[in-house]
């Protein structure tokens, strides 16, 4: 049994992850990128001020519930070892974003970050990059028990998405390029949970369009497995068939953000809340 983010790492989230443990960015857990949100950047805004000992981040409220971007691979380890050992505050070391349900240890070559595995509940492990079948699980299942039955899109459709944002929300929209943008400049990137009646079976949303996500798969060479499609793809990229690719893990995008999965230790449940939005649900395995 798992459990899976309802919503994709947001920005302020990510900028409460930096304040927490960036103060002097030893692994570069920061990507200037991140704060340019001009057109063809398309930053998701997080703003460093300060100097190394001293580094500040904030984002604006209008950017705070969009998700984060421009996270690679060891980003996206380092802020889940940092849920798993509890948010604490401090340098970047093996007590906050360097051992937990990743034993990184400073890891960001490329090499380096291909070798990393997840470490068992047992021995340690708690919140992590979901595998791509928990992704997959979570995006596409029905639902209905323990069956081999899924939906094309992850919007519980087998129908091609609109990206029309309406209120109230008709279903079965996401945040793609569908001949226009769905909101276009300055977002871009939709609000966490804004199509509120397009989630997955298991009330997941934004698993179609928005970001792709990372998930911990090695495709081949040293690109990782990404899942989901992004707010500049047709709907091809929606569909459950096609597996993504990035890299190397080194590596960010603007197209690409995360959300976190757990897995409890047995006979535990939580749910996790950061900056208002409940990021987790229960999920069958």
């Amino acid at each position: 049994t798992y459990n899976i983010g309802k919503f994709e790492v947001t920005a302020g989230q990510y900028t409460e992850f930096l304040n927490a443990v960036a103060v002097t960015d030893t692994y570069g857990l920061y990507n200037p990128d991140i704060g340019n949100p001009a057109e063809w950047t398309y930053g998701c805004n997080i703003q460093r001020s300060g100097s190394p000992g001293s580094y500040t981040y904030s984002v604006l409220a209008d950017w705070a519930d969009r998700p984060v971007n421009y996270v690679n691979w060891g980003n996206s380890a380092r802020f889940v070892n940092w849920l798993t050992n509890g948010m604490p505050t401090g340098a970047q070391d093996l007590t906050t974003t360097e051992d937990g349900s990743y034993f990184l240890d400073g890891a960001i070559s490329e090499g380096a970050l291909l070798a990393v595995t997840r470490k068992s509940p047992e021995d340690g492990g708690r919140y992590y990059i979901p595998t791509e079948d928990e992704w997959y699980k979570a995006a596409f299942h029905k639902n209905d028990g323990v069956t081999g039955n899924y939906f094309d899109y992850p919007t519980s459709s087998d129908s091609t998405p609109s990206n029309d944002l309406i209120d109230p929300d008709p279903g079965n929209n996401a945040n793609f390029w569908d001949s226009d943008w769905t909101i276009g400049s300055p977002y871009y990137r939709t609000e966490a949970g804004e199509f509120e009646l397009s989630e997955s079976p298991y009330d997941t949303f934004d698993m179609a369009g928005n970001v792709f996500e990372w998930n911990e798969a090695i495709i081949y060479g040293s690109f990782r497995g990404i899942r989901g499609a992004s707010f500049l793809d047709g709907d091809f990229a929606l569909h459950a068939a096609p597996r993504g690719s990035y890299g190397p893990p080194t590596a960010g995008s603007f197209l690409i953000g995360f959300r976190v999965s757990e897995v409890p230790e047995p006979g535990t449940l939580s749910l996790l809340a950061m900056g208002g939005l409940a990021m987790l649900r229960r999920r069958k395995s």
